[in-house]
């Protein structure tokens, strides 16, 4: 099996690694600090499974969740990230995910949800699970203001509650600065408020930063 494991983290990409190489030796496994290198990875080779951490330094991972699926459609890509939150995990299968696992989870529970992505599967904890069946089932749910925003607006609004400004969010996410102007101004319409100060008391307070 191919593997391609992206996170920032070189402790915790080697910890994935030997996890991966204790079930099986000839498992050949691929690394990424970055969703650049994670594109070139998987332009220049084909991969089994893609483990995906969503907070890299150089873009959203949901953004990189979508270039992923452009690039490789038939490739699973499975979420490995410290955020144990039905938001996250609703965004992420939303976007095209085939898993969602949480850093606390169990070893054995990764390879578990590997083989069942691999599979033509969808993998989550069963608490996870529970927690997205009663979030979606929930008339708050709905109801929330970041729920009206598209996927983009989305990630410009996690990168202001990040405190990162429109030059920076522009490098990330490969726009214009005016354009992440015009996102902006779209997340501030959609979400009734006036200022980055409102995001990013908004972001915290529900929990949405990256």
């Amino acid at each position: 099996m191919r593997v391609l494991c992206v996170d920032d983290h070189a402790i915790f990409r080697q910890g994935v690694k030997q996890i991966l190489l204790q079930h099986d030796r000839q498992t050949k496994i691929g690394e990424a600090a970055t969703a650049e290198q994670a594109m070139q990875l998987v332009r220049e080779s084909r991969w089994d499974v893609a483990i995906l951490d969503l907070s890299l330094p150089d873009r959203s991972g949901l953004h990189l969740l979508t270039e992923l699926k452009r690039e490789q459609p038939d490739m699973p890509v499975l979420i490995l990230s410290m955020h144990a939150d039905d938001e996250y995990a609703l965004r992420a299968l939303r976007t095209g995910a085939s898993g969602y696992v949480t850093k606390e989870s169990a070893p054995e529970e990764l390879i578990i949800a590997i083989q069942k992505v691999t599979h033509g599967g969808r993998y989550m904890t069963p608490a996870l699970a529970e927690k997205v069946a009663f979030a979606a089932a929930s008339p708050s749910h709905v109801e929330k203001p970041h729920h009206l925003l598209s996927e983009r607006e989305s990630e410009v609004l996690r990168l202001i509650g990040a405190g990162k400004s429109l030059k920076e969010i522009a490098a990330m996410l490969s726009l214009s600065v005016k354009s992440v102007g015009t996102y902006r101004a779209r997340v501030l319409e959609k979400m009734g408020m006036t200022t980055n100060a409102d995001l990013i008391r908004y972001v915290i307070e529900q929990n949405l930063t990256l």
